[in-house]
């Protein structure tokens, strides 16, 4: 008797990839930004400022409501004033994170659980318990995930979902070669270690499509990345909802059994076969 040697995250359908986008700011800018997502059947985060919000400087909560969450984008948030963490003292940190997040919540409905970091790369952390202190606020305040203002060129979900490094800012100039390279990616045709799910990950602000004059940018990333067969349109919000449900799947020892103790529908490979298991289910693989 023994366990399986491998078994992999697959997103709903039994899909091995993913793509989902994040931008900064609630500029007037993202109006044109979420159309463009909705015409190609994309999913965008939107990190907005308390301050804005409350007092409706950029969109508006009808926009945001009606449009934005209505076409199932998410709202995350982006501090109250957009002041860097690493800068502020924990009980300011604490505060700007809180009410944000009471903000958005109390003028959009629903709950908002995602973060953006606003100017800030890991490695802006002078000290690393600097990072430590910043993310237990985020998990005292029910903040699942912290995207960070970087491209990692990586296509990997992350260990730590308070460090989400992106893939690409949308301006990198090797952006296009990594949207090809991750397009033709087939897990099949890998070795058996490396059949992780995919992940292509885009950030930005949609104010600097309208600086740069470069909307037709955007156009072109949109069009080369919709419509894949193999591919899971998605919010940031959905992909840590679904990855943190995966990860509470109950194993037997033997790894042959397993139990799903979410409201999910949950996809998986094991040794190459996919698998997908039911709410309150217990499946022998």
């Amino acid at each position: 008797m023994h366990s399986t040697r491998y078994c992999f995250l697959r997103f709903p359908g039994g899909l091995p990839k993913a793509v989902t986008f994040s931008y900064d700011d609630g500029a007037f800018t993202d109006v044109r930004l979420v159309e463009t997502a909705d015409k190609y059947g994309l999913k965008c985060t939107l990190n907005l400022t308390g301050d804005a919000v409350e007092k409706e400087k950029g969109l508006s909560i009808d926009y945001l409501k009606n449009t934005v969450l209505a076409h199932g984008h998410e709202i995350a948030t982006h501090g109250y004033m957009h002041r860097a963490p690493q800068t502020l003292r924990p009980i300011e940190f604490i505060r700007e994170t809180l009410d944000t997040r009471l903000i958005l919540e109390e003028k959009l409905g629903g709950m908002i659980r995602g973060f953006a970091y606003p100017d800030l790369h890991v490695d802006r952390f002078a000290r690393p318990e600097t990072y430590k202190t910043v993310k237990s606020a985020l998990t005292q305040l029910d903040i699942a995930y912290g995207r960070m203002a970087c491209s990692s060129k990586s296509f990997e979900l992350p260990e730590d979902w308070h460090n989400w490094q992106p893939t690409a800012h949308h301006d990198e100039p090797w952006l296009f070669e990594k949207l090809d390279e991750f397009i033709a990616l087939d897990l099949a045709k890998t070795y058996c270690s490396g059949h992780s799910p995919k992940l292509f990950f885009i950030w930005g602000h949609s104010f600097e499509f309208e600086a740069k004059q470069n909307w037709h940018r955007l156009e072109e990333i949109c069009s080369r990345i919709s419509g894949k067969s193999d591919v899971w349109y998605a919010t940031n919000g959905q992909i840590c909802s679904y990855a943190a449900a995966f990860d509470s799947l109950l194993w037997s020892a033997n790894g042959r059994r397993v139990f799903n103790p979410t409201l999910y529908t949950l996809w998986f490979d094991v040794d190459g076969k996919a698998f997908s298991i039911a709410p309150g289910e217990t499946l022998t693989i």
